[in-house]
């Protein structure tokens, strides 16, 4: 053979797969569907919690509330079919997390030190796996053939695969939370982590 060996990706400019759409973050008391979404709550220039899903919103004596569950707990509730303590908060303190749309193609992400407004929550656009220094336990996004599946958590940390990929076993946080309240083992999927982001 005479001559430079061709590229495999020359007619593939994206064979890498595209980052998942970043979470935005809107207020509860904008017009938008509550019942089982990821909430943070707070107040501007305190702080926000996270990790805590909403029900429907209340209305108590003129004012709405947004019923607040532990993700944890609402994972339960969902899965055994029980009911859980669910404080009322304002709705002017509840958070929800929304799919944002995908950046341009002059989107770079940020590095370093990026400085935040406390008027709301913010929240970081999706990391890759391989520039985290750990996941077991954060929420991932595996995307697959254009297809971002969410609600996922990593149950490893980065390891060599079988087939020498750099891999981390995930689960749906379903089977993450019930390993904890049964202690019963999640089924987990070994994936590239050039496929996973952290969310």
């Amino acid at each position: 053979m005479t001559g430079p060996l061709p590229d495999p990706f020359a007619d593939q400019p994206d064979w890498a797969p595209q980052p998942p759409r970043p979470l935005t973050i809107v207020p509860a008391t904008e017009r938008v569907e509550l019942r089982g979404r990821r909430v943070l709550v707070g107040l501007p220039g305190l702080g926000w919690r996270g990790d805590l899903r909403a029900d429907d919103r209340v209305v108590q004596s003129a004012r709405t509330y947004v019923p607040v569950i532990p993700e944890h707990e609402w994972y339960r509730a969902e899965a055994d079919q029980v009911e859980v303590f669910a404080p009322l908060v304002p709705v002017e303190r509840v958070w929800v997390e929304t799919i944002g749309s995908r950046p341009g193609a002059d989107g770079a992400r940020d590095t370093g030190i990026r400085l935040v407004s406390l008027d709301g929550p913010a929240h970081r656009a999706p990391t890759p796996v391989f520039e985290a220094d750990a996941v077991t336990g954060r929420r991932v996004v595996h995307v697959e053939n254009g297809l971002e599946h969410r609600d996922l958590r990593a149950v490893t940390e980065t390891y060599s695969g079988a087939e020498g990929d750099i891999c981390v076993r995930i689960t749906p946080e379903v089977e993450w939370y019930r390993w904890a309240w049964r202690g019963q083992s999640p089924t987990t999927l070994e994936v590239p982590v050039h496929l996973l982001w952290i969310e």
